[in-house]
């Protein structure tokens, strides 16, 4: 039992933890995030098994895990104020051709984040070019371009 709370409670903080610490996109992870992911992980597989390094402590703890994932996909479907909370909500970093500053600090990107996803979705050269860049739920970005003048 003692493992099912450790794994229950692990999920939450890091949950927590995840969401507080704003949205960047993976492709935008630095190689610090990536170190800090290690790191992370790690702790979170010592505070998980504690001293119990058992296969069977490992099932429960992954069934766990995997129950409170599922479990949270249900309640965000029911409630869609905790979706807005848990998934969070998309950003707009460009609106009607106009960059958002804040909304850029708020997510710690740039327009040269902006940028990539603008080339790679579009072929776009310039922010002129944007009439609307979101940051998605799923870290992504969304470019839609400016329509073309006929």
């Amino acid at each position: 039992m003692e493992s099912v709370i450790r794994g229950v409670a692990i999920y939450l903080v890091l949950l927590v933890i995840i969401r507080l610490s704003g949205r960047r996109t993976m492709a935008q992870a630095t190689p610090f995030d990536f170190v800090l992911l290690l790191i992370v992980a790690e702790t979170t597989q010592q505070a998980l098994l504690g001293d119990d390094f058992s296969i069977t402590n490992a099932i429960v703890l992954i069934v766990t895990l995997f129950l409170m994932d599922i479990g949270f996909s249900y309640l965000t479907r029911w409630f869609p104020m905790l979706a807005k909370v848990v998934d969070g909500r998309p950003t707009f970093l460009v609106h009607d051709g106009s960059v958002d500053e804040q909304a850029l600090r708020k997510t710690r990107m740039s327009t040269a984040d902006i940028m990539v996803a603008a080339r790679k979705q579009h072929g776009l050269e310039t922010m002129d070019q944007v009439k609307h860049a979101v940051l998605e739920n799923d870290s992504g970005i969304t470019i839609i371009p400016q329509p073309e003048e006929r």
